[in-house]
Parts: C-alpha cells; structure tokens; sequence
C-alpha cells in the first residue's frame, strides 16, 4: 500500500515540479509502479498553456477555480470550472487556459506516468520514460 500526504511527502521535495506558468505536485509516479502518475497540478492565473501530450494519454479533473479548453483539431473551446473532468484520449494538441482573477487546481492522471521532474519540450509535450 502507498500513502502520502500532499502537504507532509511532496510540496517541497524533487517531486514538487515549479514552472512559470504551473505547479505539478506529483503524487504517484512511475517508480511507485501503478502504471499511471498522479498529479495535483495549479495553472496560474492568466496563463496560456500550449501542450500536447503526443506520447501520453491524460484525463484532468478541476477542484477548483475556472478557465477553458481550445482543442486545436476541432476549433471548440470548452469551458472549465469545478467538477470539470476531460480527457485527452487522441493526443490533442489544446491550449488549457486560467481566467484572469483564477488560479485552477487540476488533479492529472497521464498514463503512462511520468518518473520525476519532467516539464514540456518546446511542443508542449513529456518525453517518454527511459
């Protein structure tokens, strides 16, 4: 059994990941063996975030705050506030936005898991694992 609490085993260790644009505080990764990480993740306020995840699969749930989704194959933007999930199932390239005033609180899941202090490459995407 694995137990960790966010505030006692994570923020402020390796897998507490800072970026100018989000804070990824990894719960699970790979090295926990479960096949997926796990990530309580802050977009701040304000900011664009041009991604796409094209060697993972990941679902987002929002706990907090509020912002929107442009999937750039279809042209839609999706709005997303609490109690918001969505999944990348086709590797989507998206832009995730925060609304000005709005910090969001997402809890990630990509599969497969990340290992450690991964940020995005210049496209927007993670390396796979080694």
């Amino acid at each position: 059994m694995i137990v960790k609490n966010l505030y006692d085993d994570v923020i402020g260790t390796d897998a507490d990941v800072d970026s100018k644009q989000w804070t990824s505080r990894r719960l699970l990764l790979a090295k926990d063996g479960m096949g997926f990480s796990l990530h309580d993740t802050l977009i701040k306020e304000g900011e664009d975030l041009h991604l796409w995840y094209k060697n993972h699969l990941e679902a987002v749930y929002c706990i907090e705050g509020e912002g929107e989704i442009y999937d750039k194959a279809t042209g839609i933007t999706y709005p997303i506030r609490e109690g918001t999930v969505y999944a990348l199932d086709q590797h989507d390239q998206h832009i995730l936005s925060a609304n000005k005033g709005s910090q969001m609180r997402m809890v990630c899941v990509f599969n497969p898991p990340v290992t450690g202090r991964e940020t995005h490459d210049k496209d927007g995407s993670y390396n796979l694992p080694e």
